[in-house]
C-alpha cells in the first residue's frame, strides 16, 4: 500500500491540489498530514483518501478542523497533537514536531518504524536505529524549492520517495 505524507500546507490550495494529484497518480489510499493545515478549508481537498492528521502550532481553529474531518467520514481522523498509527504492520508516529528534541527522543525509543513530522519546512529522511525519521517538506515558506515536496511511503518495501509539487 502507498501512504502519502504531507505537512505544512498552510492554506496553500494550489500546492494541496498538486499534492492530491500526486497521491492519486501514486495509488495512495491513506494520507498522513503532519499539521499546519491552518484553516479547515484545506481538509476537504483530501476527501478521496483516508486522512489522518495532527494539529500544528498554526492550527488554532481546532473545533472547525475537527468538524471538517468529521465531514470526511470513514476512517479519517484528526488525532490531536500526536497520532499512533499502524498500517500493513508498520507502526507510524505522526506529530508536528516543533521540538526537534521530541522528534529525536521518539525515534531513539525505537518504538516506531517511522516517525513523521513537519514544522521545520525542510524535508528529511534519516535513520535512527530501526526507526526512519521523515519530514515530507512544506508548501509555505519552504527552506528551498527542493523542500516543496510530499513523501510516498510504500508499506510493502518500507521505502520512501519524495515528489515535488512544483513539477
Amino acid at each position: 500500500m502507498n501512504i502519502g505524507i504531507v505537512s505544512d500546507t498552510h492554506d496553500n490550495a494550489e500546492a494541496t491540489e498538486r499534492a492530491t494529484e500526486i497521491f492519486r497518480e501514486e495509488g495512495v489510499e491513506i494520507v498522513v498530514h503532519c499539521g499546519d493545515f491552518v484553516a479547515p478549508l484545506i481538509v476537504p481537498s483530501f476527501d478521496e483518501f483516508e486522512l489522518h492528521g495532527v494539529l500544528g502550532n498554526n492550527d488554532g481553529d481546532a473545533a472547525n478542523l475537527q468538524a471538517a474531518f468529521d465531514s470526511l467520514g470513514g476512517e479519517s481522523r484528526l488525532h490531536g497533537r500526536f497520532a499512533d498509527l499502524e498500517f500493513d504492520g508498520l507502526s507510524i508516529a505522526a506529530l508536528h514536531g516543533e521540538s526537534r528534541a521530541e522528534v529525536e527522543a521518539i525515534a531513539a525509543g525505537e518504538t516506531y518504524d517511522f516517525v513523521c513530522y513537519g514544522h521545520h519546512h525542510e524535508r528529511e529522511l534519516s535513520e535512527d536505529g530501526r526507526t526512519t525519521v521523515l519530514n515530507p517538506g512544506a508548501h509555505f515558506l519552504a527552506k528551498s524549492e527542493a523542500d516543496r515536496t510530499v513523501a510516498i511511503l510504500d508499506t510493502r518495501t518500507e521505502s520512501v520517495r519524495f515528489r515535488s509539487v512544483l513539477e
